[in-house]
């Protein structure tokens, strides 16, 4: 959240005297997207099926909907990545992890982002790690710098090591950005008392049920 000069919003003061920030909330909007595509295609041919079709076609259809909807929402509407002051929330697509800000030894972000928390490792699905933007934000990080040092040669009659002080937001991948702001908040904020506790996975029940049920009931539809 920001006020309207573009600067953070600041809330009530935090214990210590620093500002309280609002939550941080990070998601896929590809990932939204094409969930939200994928179901209204499934809609549309599922209640095709349900309604026109003939003999078991019906049945299976309406059997077949939680088997298809409900991993297609754990896998792109599902996924969120909350920060705040005290904890760090991971939803993942069949479970959440809750992690204390002090319980968290690393951020990082190779093939895919990871969080580190007490040995353990955690894939971080609401920030996928596209390549293809990593080699986007290369380029422009190259051009930058080119750019940089044509201007230094012009102004000193000589050609210069290519030197950028900071990096913009084009010149970094989406992911390596909120890698890195996660990781800032960590070493920041690992040190509040409040921000200690044990790390609790909780797994989405209210999603793999449902969809266990639906795929027995496929199975069986289908076999009779």
């Amino acid at each position: 959240m920001t006020d309207s000069d573009g600067k953070p919003h600041q809330g009530p003061a935090a214990p210590g005297g620093e500002p309280e920030y609002a939550d941080r909330v990070y998601r896929s909007v590809p990932g939204v997207i094409s969930g939200v595509f994928l179901l209204a295609v499934a809609a549309w041919l599922i209640g095709d099926a349900a309604v026109t079709g003939t003999g078991k076609t019906p049945y299976v259809a309406l059997a077949a909907l939680p088997v298809f909807a409900l991993p297609v929402i754990a896998y792109t509407l599902r996924p969120a990545v909350f920060a705040d002051r005290r904890r760090l929330v991971v939803r993942n697509p069949w479970r959440t992890i809750t992690v204390p800000w002090a319980s968290v030894d690393a951020l990082r972000a190779g093939y895919s982002v990871e969080l580190l928390s007490d040995g353990k490792k955690y894939q971080v699905w609401a920030v996928p790690v596209s390549l293809r933007q990593r080699k986007r934000a290369n380029r422009v990080r190259t051009q930058d710098a080119a750019e940089h040092a044509s201007r230094m040669g012009m102004v000193f009659g000589r050609q210069t090591n290519p030197v950028v002080q900071g990096s913009p937001d084009p010149s970094r991948a989406w992911s390596d950005q909120v890698t890195d702001v996660l990781q800032e908040m960590a070493e920041r904020n690992g040190r509040d008392p409040d921000a200690a506790g044990p790390v609790v996975v909780r797994w989405c029940w209210w999603l793999i049920a449902p969809a266990l049920l639906g795929l027995a009931a496929l199975i069986t539809v289908i076999a009779v």
